[in-house]
Formats: structure tokens, sequence, C-alpha cells
């Protein structure tokens, strides 16, 4: 999974709620995801709504407009908590909306139900 966000504890947080079994590749900055998409496709994508001065909605509406992306789970793991963050995070393509702070538990439930749609995306039978 490729996690954005500019807090560079964030990736350690995730990490240590994730537990093992997942691998997580931590960028900072939109520049630095869009490489790391370039470089391999990860299975999921989590980001942060603001990426520094950056914007993760940007992320999600690049993501979903590179034909080789757009089918890439995205999740949105941030503060913003508002109705109007959450719309506006689901209209730039975002699959799932988890707030912080999160319980451990019920990000790792919505990790594993992006994980089972894409692979039922991928063999429908």
């Amino acid at each position: 999974m490729l996690l954005v966000d500019s807090d560079p504890g964030a990736c350690y947080r995730i990490q240590q709620a994730l537990g093992e079994g997942f691998v997580l590749r931590n960028a900072t900055s939109l520049a630095e995801a869009k490489q790391c998409l370039a470089d391999s496709l990860p299975d999921m994508l989590i980001s942060e709504v603001r990426i520094g001065q950056e914007s993760g909605l940007e992320l999600c509406r690049f993501v979903r407009l590179t034909p080789s992306l757009r089918f890439l789970p995205v999740m949105l793991l941030t503060s913003h908590a508002t109705l109007q963050d959450k719309v506006a995070g689901f209209d730039a393509g975002a699959d799932d909306y988890v707030v912080k702070p999160y319980d451990a538990r019920h990000l790792v439930a919505r990790i594993r139900l992006l994980s089972r749609m894409k692979r039922f995306e991928q063999n429908p039978d």
C-alpha cells in the first residue's frame, strides 16, 4: 500500500495500527506519490486530504484520470470530518473516507473491505 501524508509519523502510526501482513510505502508530497505510482502499482492508496500545502483530492482525481490507475482503491484518511469534506472526497474519486482519530480495528476492517472489493472487480465469477 502507498500512504501519502506529509506527517512523518503517520506511516509509523498506521503501520502499528495495521500490524504485520501489510507493507506500507510512504510519500510526503504529490510529486513523490506520483513517482511511487509510476514505479510500481500498489494494492491500495491511502492519502491525507492535506499533504502539506498540496491536496489529496488532486491526487484522487489524478488516479481516476490515469488509465493504468483508475481501478486502484483509494482511501482518504484525514481529520477533515465535515459532510462537505466527505462529499468532496468521494466526488474526487475516493472509495472510502476514514476520519482521524481512527480505531485501529475499524481501519483494518475498511482496508480489508477495499481489498475484497478489488478482488471481486478483478474476478467477478
